[in-house]
Formats: structure tokens, sequence, C-alpha cells
């Protein structure tokens, strides 16, 4: 991914935002914004005659031990959802991330997105727990459910 795929990127985005357990964010940042938080590798889309989903990664914490800690942050458009895309970038996001060092892949996932759950189930991810209540979108209490993945080839010493 890069500067240039933003503007599809961000419809895809903004997309999730619009199913309401896509994020919490209700509104897309801009490319300025959206790159500052995420980290430098591991951005990854997907293309068919257009972009038609995005992957990529967030820093888990500032902290030097927790280095090889990542967040998940992918979305499929929605004309493409269904096809097994959401799995070949989670899949390929795994590659990358382990290629990068990263250890341990995390997900914060609004409870009623059963999908992105699935997913993530699909691809390894385990539940550790569920945050009840954790933040309001729209007004409306959510909860989140905490998933992780630990790598077999990074981190193992």
């Amino acid at each position: 991914m890069t500067a240039n795929d933003w503007p599809e990127v961000c419809l895809i985005y903004e997309e999730g935002l619009a199913t309401g357990v896509g994020s919490f964010e209700t509104a897309a940042p801009s490319w300025e914004q959206w790159n500052a938080v995420r980290l430098p590798h591991s951005r990854l889309v997907a293309r068919e005659d257009r972009i038609v989903g995005w992957a990529a990664l967030s820093r888990f914490s500032e902290r030097s031990c927790y280095a090889g800690v990542a967040e998940v942050g992918i979305y499929v458009a929605a004309a493409a959802r269904g096809r097994g895309i959401g799995r070949s970038l989670l899949a390929a996001l795994i590659e990358s991330a382990e290629t990068h060092g990263i250890w341990t892949l995390q997900g914060a996932t609004i409870a009623d997105n059963a999908a992105s759950l699935a997913l993530q189930a699909s691809c390894g991810f385990r539940v550790v727990g569920r945050r009840i209540r954790i933040a309001k979108r729209n007004g409306t209490w959510h909860d989140t459910i905490l998933t992780e993945r630990r790598s077999e080839k990074v981190g193992i010493d």
C-alpha cells in the first residue's frame, strides 16, 4: 500500500465504518493521520480491477519489550466480501508480520462483528478476553473481543 492507494483504501475503510461494527471510529482519517499510526511495513492491498481490500498493522505499545506485538486492521470492500479476500489478506499479513519480527498479532473486535471474529479464528487467532461496555459508538455501548495469534516462527527462543 502506498499513499497513491489511499483514495480507494479510504473508501473501503468508510464502507467498513458504515457497518457499525468495523470500528468505534465514525469517520476515516486523512492519509497523514492514518499513516502516522501504522507500522511502516505490512501494509497490504488486494487488487482485482481495483483495490478490494486492505490490511495493516499498528504498534501495540511504544515500550521496547512489546516491539514484536502489533494490532491488526483489515477491511474488505462490501462488493467483495464472502469471496476469501479477507482470509488471503490476513494470511499474507501474518507472513509479512513474521518477516518483520512480529511475534504476536492481536485484535480488539466489536463483539457483534461475527465475520471478523470467524476470519481471525480461521487464521489461528484465539479469544483471550472480552471487554464489557468498553466504548460507545453513536451513543451505544459495545463490548470488544480480544484475540491474539502467537507466531510459531518468531520469538520462539
